[in-house]
């Protein structure tokens, strides 16, 4: 629950009893978050539910595994049955289109690497979903992420979870200071997933032993590419392979069926020497392979920067921190350099490969558990 050691303050930071203390939950249908309602529901908060229909109902009830489809939905509304809570389903589909499935076909067709699930809970999820839950007079809005919210110095700051095989901290670095005053995390401090799942069969919960979401939830199997054949007609233009001087060593379908840093599928076989993708130059048309130490990085530009430090980020010339570019491959120390409000150089002591602009930047404390925020990796 919230970490707050005040004795006169609910589980959840607030000096009134948990009856009077409305809460928002933003329910998926999985297991997280329908423990965590279920959890405040017996502590005795005043839950409210939402569910988010992000996409087409029809085509989302036959697609199983993926977050906010229709059997999503009903799972999520058995639960608030189950516990005599409200629950309620909103239709942001234009929102979601708007905000997250268009920008991510338009990065992915420039030749980036976009993780649509942080533009997702920056854009949707934390951004409108929780004035939604200003607007029922919530107290605050909990979701079933695995990252902490620990009460510092200067008011609530950002932790890694407990489990660091869980830690979505990478997701939720755009998460600002005034949403982490409204928001709670309630499962952070659980030790893995295993506890999660107890917890869900002592409630009672037929979602106890529903498998984890592995795509993301408009991708279905993982398939980028014809995705965004659908959401632009024609985008998969042929051109060459070449390699860094320009020699052509093959054609291909299309950039959007490559990935920095890639190694099979590229159909040029017969070379002495593995080979990657090291360059998506969409306007010519060319993916550029090279050996693998063409991947590696030292300097990577960062945009868009959300700052969760006690001090300005422009306070000083140069920051010491750990950062993840991305989501699989822990913190390695680096230093960050700010180059504008929300602007900086990131220099990776030790280089890093395959890096591609559209991926995170996420700034972790070197002697603590604490995130400092985070940007976007761009060209340069």
């Amino acid at each position: 629950m919230a970490l707050d050691q005040d004795p006169q303050l609910n589980s959840l930071g607030f000096a009134k009893p948990p009856s009077e203390t409305r809460v928002v939950v933003a329910m998926s249908g999985g297991v997280d978050s329908s423990v965590v309602a279920a959890k405040l529901a017996d502590e005795g908060y005043d839950v409210v539910g939402v569910t988010l229909q992000l996409y087409d109902h029809g085509a989302a009830l036959a697609k199983k595994g993926a977050c906010c489809a229709g059997i999503d939905i009903h799972d999520a509304r058995r639960v608030a049955e189950e516990k005599g809570f409200p629950h309620y389903v909103l239709d942001y589909e234009n929102i979601f289109q708007d905000a997250v499935i268009d920008e991510f076909a338009d990065s992915y067709l420039a030749g980036a690497t976009p993780v649509p699930c942080i533009r997702c809970n920056e854009r949707v999820k934390f951004k409108d979903l929780l004035e939604t839950a200003k607007d029922l007079d919530a107290d605050c809005m909990a979701t079933g992420h695995y990252i902490q919210r620990k009460m510092g110095a200067n008011g609530a700051e950002l932790h890694s979870a407990a489990d660091a095989r869980r830690d979505q901290s990478y997701f939720l670095f755009s998460t600002t200071p005034e949403q982490l005053d409204y928001l709670r995390f309630p499962l952070g401090h659980l030790p893995n997933k295993d506890a999660t799942r107890a917890l869900a069969a002592e409630y009672g919960l037929a979602v106890a032993d529903k498998p984890d979401s592995q795509d993301i939830c408009f991708v279905p199997n993982g398939d980028y590419a014809s995705v965004i054949e659908k959401l632009r007609p024609g985008a998969a233009e042929p051109g060459e392979i070449v390699d860094p001087t320009g020699k052509v060593l093959g054609t291909h379908e299309g950039v959007i069926h490559y990935t920095i840093g890639q190694r099979r599928g590229l159909g040029i076989g017969g070379l002495s020497e593995p080979l990657y993708v090291v360059k998506l130059d969409v306007d010519s048309k060319q993916v550029v392979v090279g050996p693998k130490e063409m991947l590696a990085t030292r300097i990577v530009p960062v945009r868009e920067i959300n700052w969760l430090g006690d001090e300005p980020f422009e306070s000083r010339e140069a920051w010491h921190l750990s950062v993840k570019v991305r989501s699989t491959r822990p913190p390695r120390e680096a230093i960050i350099r700010p180059t504008g409000p929300d602007t900086a150089e990131v220099e990776l002591l030790t280089p890093e490969e395959g890096i591609s602009p559209g991926q995170a930047c996420v700034f972790y404390d070197t002697d603590s558990s604490r995130i400092f925020g985070g940007g976007w990796i761009w060209k340069g």
